[in-house]
């Protein structure tokens, strides 16, 4: 007689348990590494296109136009840092997103986007 081998009813179960949860915090992060990459994008092309006559609130207002496109609702053009340097603008940004994973479980995703192109370089 062979001893049966392969895993039971509850080892099943904890196995697939485990595997539900990491795609829901998966499916739960997704979203806000979606926002990350646009506001990346967003400050990039900002930088590219800005040079150091072009003012703080013109800026600003070119943030708030294209965050409005790409839906990029965490942050906004308050919360951006502008640095101009020998004809080149930098910007970055520093901000914290909360998803909820259940009850008063959450997972917290520290961000700090920069452009590219850095004074300096």
């Amino acid at each position: 007689m062979r001893k049966q081998a392969g895993v039971s009813l509850i080892g099943m179960l904890i196995i697939v348990s485990l595997g539900a949860f990491i795609l829901l915090l998966g499916f739960r992060a997704l979203p806000a590494y979606s926002e990350y990459f646009a506001v990346q994008k967003i400050l990039n092309a900002i930088a590219k296109e800005s040079n150091s006559d072009t003012s703080v609130a013109d800026i600003r207002r070119n943030f708030e136009k294209r965050a409005d496109i790409e839906y990029v609702q965490t942050v906004g053009a308050s919360d951006l840092v502008v640095e101009k340097q020998g004809g080149k603008v930098a910007l970055s940004m520093e901000y914290e997103r909360r998803v909820p994973i259940a009850g008063n479980v959450s997972l917290v995703f520290a961000f700090n986007p920069t452009s590219s192109a850095r004074p300096g370089d």
